[in-house]
């Protein structure tokens, strides 16, 4: 299953320009596994938890969504992520974006929340795109960090920037994940940033290993999309790894998918 065209709601997690080191700004605390030794507040070392050996499947990499929503489900207010964060919801993201080798997010998305380039060397950001219509006067894709995922039959990119090709009409993105090795060293962790249609793109492919999502402790109202949007139905069954929970209400649930059933016989 390929990715629609470049339509699609512009939500996803908003790239902060600060990387706040754990806990520097906000104190988070594990609920769940329930500590060993319960106390009045449980710091969490987020690079120990978020920062955890993937092992990458056969012939791809390890692909997280990171995710935030409201109480009612929306992943916007006001057609962007960024006012339903905080602190904490920061320090988390930041923590995830220290773990990936690379980082895909939709164009729509990349350019709605202003994408930069990444504050990890040797981190690559990957756009996806059916157009190439891009801005390349960002720093994003002038440091070279930038690049673009491109159906095989889609235009011709922008000079000097690289692509990623697979599909046609539009992205086949379980085929793009496999050849990112063409544009950086083989990833093993790839963080997916939305919109909701790349996320949809993604579970349909069956590239979903894990998903991080920050719930805020809002009722935004509001016709807001979901984690995903034009997905086919489905039944994915993931397990809890951890939930945190800061001062100001917000949960950090970090979930990974459950391996098949092996089949009869």
């Amino acid at each position: 299953m390929g990715n629609p065209p470049d339509t699609s709601p512009t939500s996803g997690r908003r790239q902060s320009d600060r990387s706040p080191r754990p806990c520097q700004y906000h104190r988070v605390r594990r609920i769940f596994p329930v500590p060993d030794a319960p106390s009045a507040t449980h710091d969490a070392g987020l690079d120990e938890l978020y920062g955890v050996p993937r092992r990458a499947p056969e012939g791809r990499p390890w692909v997280g969504l990171c995710m935030i929503a409201s109480l009612d489900g929306s992943t916007v207010v006001d057609g962007r992520s960024g006012a339903l964060g905080a602190a904490g919801d920061r320090a988390v993201f930041a923590a995830l974006r220290r773990a990936a080798d690379a980082i895909l997010v939709g164009s729509a998305t990349a350019r709605a929340e202003k994408y930069r380039a990444p504050k990890r060397d040797g981190q690559r950001i990957g756009v996806v795109t059916s157009t190439g219509a891009v801005d390349q006067t960002t720093d994003l894709f002038s440091s070279g960090a930038g690049f673009l995922v491109m159906p095989e039959d889609g235009p011709a990119p922008p000079s000097g920037v690289d692509v990623v090709r697979a599909g046609t009409g539009r992205v086949d993105l379980g085929l793009a994940v496999s050849r990112l090795g063409e544009v950086m060293a083989p990833p093993v962790f790839v963080q997916a940033e939305g919109g909701p249609r790349l996320n949809a793109g993604l579970l349909g492919a069956g590239c979903v290993d894990e998903l991080n999502l920050s719930i805020a402790p809002l009722v935004v109202g509001g016709d807001g999309p979901r984690l995903v949007a034009g997905a086919a139905d489905t039944m994915q069954r993931f397990e809890p790894v951890h939930v945190l929970a800061d001062d100001e209400g917000y949960l950090f649930s970090r979930w990974v998918r459950r391996p098949a059933e092996p089949g009869p016989g």
